[in-house]
C-alpha cells in the first residue's frame, strides 16, 4: 500500500535491454531496495527483482503493459517513484494501490499564480469514484479533485508538486495512470450490490 506521496524520479533505462518485460529504472532510492520489495512506478505497483547502487529492475507483466502506460516507456523517461506505506509512518496523501483503474489523457496544464492547472479527461469506467474534492492518484502522485466536467476532472498542482514529480515536464496530449479512491470503490461496489438484492427481491408485477 502507497499513500500518493512521491519520493524520487527515475529514470527508464533502455526497455527491454536485460529482458523482454523487465524494466529498468536509475534512481537514488536504488541503494536502498532489496529483492522482492514492491515499489510504485507511476503509480504501477511492481515488485523488485534486481537492485544495485545505480538502479533496480521490476518484470512488467503484458496485461500491465496493456493497460497502464509502462507499455509505452521510453529511454530516458522520467517516472515517479514510491516505496510502500510503513506501519509506524505518517499517513499523508491517501491509500494508493497501485492498481491502476484505467489510463486517462491530460488535455491542458494552464498556468496559475506559480502553479498549474492540471485538467485530464478520464474513461467513462472512472467516473463513478470521482467527487469533487475527492482523492484520485495521477501517475501514482495523490491529488484532490478541484472540478468534475462529465468525463474531464481538474486539480491544481502546486509549485512543490511540479517540482517534485513528473508532472513538473508534463504536456497537454500526455498519457497518465489513474488510480479511484479505494474506500470509493468498496461504497460503488456495495450500493449496486443493494440495487441488485432489491430487485430480485421485489415482487413480480401484477398482470
Amino acid at each position: 500500500m502507497f499513500t500518493g506521496l512521491i519520493e524520487a524520479i527515475g529514470h527508464v533505462d533502455e526497455p527491454g535491454a536485460s529482458a523482454p518485460d523487465r524494466l529498468s529504472i536509475a534512481t537514488t532510492l536504488a541503494g536502498e531496495l532489496r529483492v522482492g520489495d514492491s515499489i510504485a512506478v507511476s503509480g504501477v505497483c511492481l515488485t523488485v527483482v534486481e537492485a544495485d547502487r545505480r538502479s533496480f529492475s521490476a518484470d512488467v507483466s503484458a496485461e500491465t503493459r496493456r493497460v497502464t502506460t509502462l507499455g509505452s516507456l521510453v529511454s530516458g523517461q522520467p517516472v515517479n517513484l514510491e516505496r510502500p506505506l510503513r506501519a509506524d509512518a505518517r499517513l499523508g496523501g491517501h491509500f494508493v494501490l497501485g492498481h491502476v483503474d484505467a489510463v486517462g489523457k491530460i488535455v491542458a496544464m494552464t498556468p496559475e499564480g506559480d502553479g498549474q492547472w492540471l485538467s485530464v479527461d478520464v474513461p467513462e469506467r472512472v467516473t463513478p469514484f470521482v467527487i469533487p474534492k475527492g482523492s484520485i492518484a495521477i501517475d501514482g502522485i495523490s491529488l484532490t479533485i478541484a472540478a468534475i466536467d462529465r468525463r474531464r476532472i481538474s486539480v491544481a498542482i502546486v509549485p512543490f508538486t511540479l517540482a517534485h514529480t513528473t508532472l513538473g515536464t508534463a504536456r497537454a496530449g500526455d498519457r497518465v495512470n489513474l488510480e479511484g479512491d479505494v474506500l470509493g470503490k468498496y461504497v460503488v461496489r456495495l450500493l449496486a450490490e443493494r440495487s441488485a438484492d432489491a430487485g430480485l427481491a421485489a415482487p413480480a408485477q401484477e398482470r
